[in-house]
């Protein structure tokens, strides 16, 4: 995704339906957990109900009036259900409400316990129940253990909570996209600066224009300020290339027209005179040519691309194994995720590639390639290669950074290897150091700082 502002919106988009997410979950378990909360207070209340209600009898057990005070009872599938059942588990009495249903017996609470669950009906229902033991005193002074059960039915409880969570979801949802759209008219207004640049550059390339402009907020003005030194050296570059050439032009005119002369007063036949005189017009067609050279690639290499580091190095290792089959090393590669190297795709292929292939001339049977970023700065690069070989000794660490140097004439090579990598390496600002491997061979380090770091 090359588009910046669809950048940034995806990512508000993401953080949004995180937090609204969150908030929305949070919101919700709240509000079930004080639900659940008031509908136990309100359980509670019919069971102190219920006790109140409860008389002896002649028989000696307890009963109830025909009708309680609270009509729920009273009503066939009203959804509030109680019950009274003895010491033994038997059922005394059960309102007229759970007429031909069938409430769960649960477990026997201990005495004075109030015990909340949730438990269903034979068809589903679910329901929240609460029990108490108690141990009731008759007048004669006898006492009898009773088990007091309310019951209600949380459909309407359920249906409370689902509504609830619905109507959370539309509101956070239509305020998400209010401010998706707020953000987005908003960043046009801010990046606008971004697409005054790009429209300048564009300029600069059909030559409407020779410079950026001025005008730019404080955190591009640095940007437009390097980008209009870039130009300008570059345009002196040119201007010193295109120099040069007209002098060497200039000078090459004189001997040329001297050839054309000697060959004429020598009275060279027509036909070599031909040939002579073809050649020298090639060369003063070469000329001109290498003169409209620097016209046309003035802005080439002007920024040098970022190389995408993993599939380079997959396609080194892929090449060495082939090279090396007989040796059949093992390579293992392990390279940061979305890892660049800021700098020419040739020069990472001879870093890499150079070190790779000593590790595998020297290795006994296992290398090891890690590529990193370099310190805490984005933009460096740390390359190391680790071999199981022999490793290379400290006294003669400084002399195979000379060209020619080998520590083994009878392996295939021409000493140039790591006085290539030393080169490139300075020439990106960065050292290259020789050391010790964990795997019992040599390790070779690369650090190239960033760009903004390089000398």
């Amino acid at each position: 995704m090359s588009s910046l502002s669809a950048r940034l919106l995806i990512s508000v988009s993401v953080l949004l339906l995180l937090f609204f997410g969150a908030t929305v979950i949070v919101l919700d378990t709240a509000f079930r957990t004080a639900g659940e909360q008031a509908r136990r207070d309100i359980l509670d209340g019919h069971l102190m109900q219920l006790l109140a209600a409860a008389n002896p009898n002649d028989e000696g057990a307890l009963s109830f009036p025909p009708d309680l005070h609270e009509e729920r009872f009273n009503t066939i599938g009203s959804g509030l259900y109680g019950e009274l059942r003895d010491d033994s588990g038997e059922l005394t009495w059960r309102s007229r409400s759970a007429l031909g249903l069938d409430i769960p017996q649960g477990g026997f609470p201990r005495l004075g316990t109030r015990v909340f669950e949730r438990e269903a009906l034979l068809d589903g229902t679910p329901l929240l129940t609460l029990s108490l033991a108690v141990q009731w005193e008759f007048p004669d002074g006898e006492l009898k253990p009773y088990v007091f059960k309310v019951a209600e039915s949380l459909d309407s409880f359920n249906a409370q909570v689902a509504e609830f969570r619905r109507q959370l979801i539309g509101w956070f949802a239509a305020i998400a996209l209010i401010m998706l759209l707020s953000i987005s008219i908003l960043m046009r207004g801010l990046l606008r600066p971004l697409r005054q640049i790009e429209g300048e550059i564009g300029e600069i390339e059909e030559g409407k224009r020779t410079s950026l402009s001025e005008k730019f907020p404080t955190e591009l003005t640095g940007v437009a300020r390097n980008m209009n030194l870039l130009i300008d050296n570059e345009r002196a570059r040119s201007d010193r290339y295109r120099n040069t050439l007209d002098n060497l032009a200039h000078s090459l005119k004189t001997p040329l027209a001297a050839m054309r002369a000697l060959i004429g007063d020598k009275g060279t036949s027509p036909q070599v005179q031909g040939r002579f005189n073809e050649q020298i017009e090639r060369m003063d067609e070469i000329v001109r040519y290498q003169l409209r050279k620097p016209a046309a690639s003035t802005a080439d290499n002007l920024v040098l691309g970022p190389v995408p580091v993993a599939k380079e190095v997959e396609r080194l290792v892929s090449g060495l194994r082939k090279v090396h089959h007989d040796k059949q090393p093992r390579i293992d590669a392990h390279v940061a995720p979305d890892m660049k190297f800021r700098g020419d795709t040739g020069d990472f292929l001879e870093l890499a590639g150079n070190l790779l292939d000593n590790a595998c001339k020297w290795c006994r049977a296992s290398v090891s390639i890690r590529v990193e970023t370099s310190g805490d700065t984005p933009g460096g690069m740390l390359l190391t290669v680790d071999d199981d070989g022999p490793g290379i000794p400290e006294e003669a660490a400084e002399a195979l950074l000379e060209r020619g140097t080998r520590l083994d004439e009878a392996t295939p090579g021409h000493g140039i290897g790591l006085a290539i990598v030393r080169d490139i390496a300075r020439s990106y600002g960065g050292w290259l150091t020789i050391g010790r491997s964990p795997l019992g061979g040599a390790r070779i380090t690369v650090d190239i700082p960033p760009a903004a770091e390089r000398r």
